[in-house]
């Protein structure tokens, strides 16, 4: 999946500012969510090996991010980000800190206004500019000394490690446009072990490309997937009875998911138009929580996923072929 992505850092030291360019292989409904979801932005704002916890975030204008990074050694480094303007999709501002766990600002350290402007390249890419305003020149210089652009660099790493976990966990080896449902099983690293019993059980073979494993996603991709994982199941598919396949795979939270018991399965609708894709998402979706929009796919499909008003979980699916 690996292509190049646009990616330009300046440091402008006339104004004060650092400014970004970076392109991310996703649509811009999904990188959005990443830079505005806590649960998406723990998993990949740190710079490995730090992680990243959110202790509270209101996503308007007047609230704030509050959160820590925490080193290997257990040290802990609270920020806090307060939104200035928001415009869905597009663009959002806000004033990064230094601080306590409680959001008290160190007025020691220099802040960021963060200026993240959010635009379609294509189908499949989305340009992420990014404006880091700093009040003086020696606030600037004291970042960029901290390794601002090393560790910033490393974190949009990680997001690309997101998007590209997000995306093949999701691929369908379909080979029509045949209408069928399908059940999506998550499982906490025994995905293997249960499709295994089950393939037993329905006296069945593997379709598709048989067991697939992290391990096989492309070895250049960056950054690599890590060794704890590559032995896990990236996705499986078994027909079981009257034709009726599971999919499966396994979770990781080093890939950017957090499993619980109500969320480890998903009914896939995969229909036969577009047009049936867009009126079973808008129907079913009515009062629900929509967690992706329906939106085209780098992979060659039309999807997105949501949970019904009654706390079911689905996936529409329509294969571009």
């Amino acid at each position: 999946m690996k292509t190049a992505l646009l990616f330009d850092f300046t440091v402008n030291k006339a104004n004060n500012t650092v400014n970004v360019q970076r392109e991310f292989n996703a649509d811009l409904a999904l990188v959005w969510e990443a830079w505005t979801n806590p649960e998406i932005l723990d998993q990949w704002w740190a710079p490995k090996p730090y992680q990243n916890k959110t202790k509270s975030m209101d996503f308007r204008e007047g609230g704030m991010w509050l959160y820590c990074m925490i080193s290997p050694a257990g040290e802990v480094h609270w920020c806090k980000n307060d939104y200035l303007k928001i415009d869905k999709q597009k663009s959002y501002t806000g004033l990064d800190a230094f601080c306590d766990e409680n959001g008290v600002v160190n007025m020691d350290m220099p802040r960021t206004q963060w200026t993240n402007s959010f635009t379609t390249v294509s189908n499949d890419k989305t340009l992420v500019t990014i404006v880091a305003q700093y009040q003086s020149l020696t606030d600037l210089e004291k970042v960029i000394e901290m390794g601002f652009k090393e560790g910033f660099s490393m974190a949009l790493e990680n997001l690309d490690q997101y998007i590209e976990a997000k995306f093949m966990l999701r691929e369908q080896n379909k080979t029509s446009n045949k209408a069928r449902v399908t059940s999506y099983l998550n499982f906490d690293g025994n995905t293997e072990e249960a499709f295994l019993f089950y393939k037993k059980v329905f006296k069945t073979e593997f379709i598709g490309k048989g067991i697939q494993r992290f391990g096989d996603i492309p070895a250049d991709s960056q950054p690599p997937v890590d060794e704890s994982i590559k032995n896990m199941i990236l996705h499986v598919e078994l027909p079981i009875t009257g034709g009726h396949v599971l999919m499966g795979t396994d979770a990781p939270k080093e890939m950017g998911f957090t499993l619980t018991k109500g969320n480890n399965i998903h009914l896939c609708i995969e229909p036969e138009t577009r047009e049936e894709a867009d009126r079973l998402f808008n129907e079913l979706s009515v009062d629900g929580n929509v967690t992706m929009p329906m939106a085209d796919m780098f992979f060659g499909a039309y999807f997105g996923e949501f949970a019904d008003k009654y706390g079911i979980n689905w996936m529409i699916n329509f294969q571009n072929r």
